[in-house]
């Protein structure tokens, strides 16, 4: 068949993302109101600060901004894993980053399956934060026994999806019937089931062991836990949830609020407490608390000296405050980070010139019009110094370990177990994967590299 007959990895990409999110306005009412929030607030945001409007054009975000998503899900055995990869693959979607969340209490490790060059970003940024059980951290071998037998009985995957995967790997794409069919059978594996395949008695014996658990096992598949838009102004939207009858919850994660935002930062409102129908009973008689609305504002994606320094001024405040941030303690905690991160230059130039996030750079009007010119600079430092090249912070495009345990945390209840203790075991995730995890800094850092060579081709230059 040939190639040209094939909806390009991207485009499927899209048409799932914006399937996901009608599916999941409908599920759940009050994402329709905070996609409202959202839209309204990056328009205000637009509208005031024209700087950041023309940013945003540099890179091309602003494109993409109403259209950004991510996801959440969670699945429980290694199979579902490497099918849900498998799936994934069909999207254009690939495995990035490996992430371990024992520490936090909760039993799973996980990676963001996402497109990887920055051209597909473009065209769609839906990433969806997948995570696997752990039962291994099960202590109580019967309850850890039941759940892996209840786990090993159902299929999350329609069989016409699983056709489907099987043809675009065989056939190297899928048609655009094909891919049509594809994203609405991909949908089921993420759809809410009210009815519990356990009994009640058996859901209550895994929730007591830890809450995740009996979400992960005690239903037909990995509903998707929240789908999550993105804010030029997360602040603007933590005050403005209640207003809109949306709760939010105590403490944005991440970084403090500043003029050039980093990394990510992450709020949501609290998990809804949704009616249940257990095995061995007739109506909805129970209840389950899953999903939830998350928000979140992405900055520039830093590099390893900028992780490094990231990384020890949020211990820092962490420390300083002498427990977890949560509502009693918020004011506090956003006082201290604030204070730290006074260490963390907030300038875009000051940030270039001490390493600290990645970059990507664009041929300036100026620049094209000096082409073959004598005397001209011929050094990054010199082109961007004369206005030849103009630079914008990278966009992370993935998450943050704590970030991710915050809002598990946040969304579990106060007493979600938190014994687990640090397990990472990025071995055993690769393998029950299939396939290894890609390094989110090296691919930032490749994209970089794209920029500077794609600058040096139109400047006329052998390189920078």
């Amino acid at each position: 068949m040939p190639a040209q007959d094939f909806v390009s990895p991207d485009s499927i990409r899209a048409q799932f993302s914006a399937a996901m999110s009608l599916m999941y306005k409908q599920e759940v009412p009050l994402y329709g109101r905070l996609l409202t929030l959202v839209s309204e607030t990056n328009q205000q945001v637009l509208d005031e600060r024209p700087q950041l409007a023309e940013a945003l054009r540099w890179t091309g975000e602003i494109e993409r901004l109403d259209q950004e998503r991510h996801g959440a899900i969670r699945v429980g055995t290694a199979a579902e894993l490497a099918t849900i990869g498998r799936l994934f693959a069909v999207m254009g979607m690939q495995p990035v980053g490996y992430y371990d969340l024992s520490s936090a209490g909760v039993p799973v490790h996980s990676t963001a399956f996402r497109a990887v060059h920055e051209q597909s970003l473009q065209v769609s940024p839906f990433r969806v934060f997948t995570s696997l059980l752990r039962l291994e951290l099960i202590d109580n071998s019967e309850l850890r026994e039941l759940a892996r037998s209840i786990l090993a009985r159902r299929q999350i995957f329609t069989p016409r999806a699983l056709a489907l995967i099987e043809q675009c790997e065989r056939e190297g794409g899928l048609r655009a019937e094909d891919a049509r069919a594809f994203v609405q059978e991909a949908l089921h594996t993420f759809r809410w089931h009210p009815h519990a395949t356990v009994t009640a008695a058996q859901y209550q014996q895994l929730h007591d062991q830890h809450r995740l658990i009996a979400d992960v096992v005690a239903f037909k598949g990995p509903h998707i836990n929240h789908l999550t838009p993105r804010t030029l102004d997360i602040d603007a939207i933590q005050r403005g949830m209640p207003a809109k009858g949306i709760p939010p919850k105590a403490v944005i994660e991440g970084p403090p609020p500043r003029q050039q935002p980093i990394l990510l930062r992450q709020t949501s409102f609290k998990a809804l407490e949704e009616r249940v129908a257990f095995s061995d009973q007739t109506a909805a008689a129970g209840s389950h608390t899953a999903r939830f609305g998350e928000i979140e504002q992405r900055g520039a994606a830093l590099t390893p000296k900028g992780r490094q320094l990231y990384d020890r001024l949020l211990e820092a405040a962490r420390e300083a405050l002498g427990g977890v941030p949560a509502e009693a303690n918020a004011e506090r905690y956003m006082q201290l980070l604030s204070e730290q991160f006074e260490a963390f230059a907030d300038d875009l130039g000051q940030m270039r010139e001490q390493g600290l996030a990645y970059f990507r750079y664009f041929p300036t009007e100026r620049g094209l019009a000096a082409r073959g010119a004598p005397g001209r600079p011929t050094t990054l430092e010199g082109l961007v110094a004369a206005g030849h090249v103009h630079f914008e912070a990278l966009v992370y495009e993935d998450f943050l370990p704590v970030s991710a345990a915050g809002i598990f945390q946040s969304n579990l209840g106060d007493e979600a177990q938190s014994e687990y203790g640090s397990n990472a075991n990025r071995e055993a995730f690769e393998q029950a994967l299939g396939k290894a995890v890609q390094d989110e800094l090296a691919l930032y850092a490749l994209s970089e590299q794209r920029s500077l060579e794609a600058c040096a081709r139109a400047l006329d230059l052998p390189e920078l």
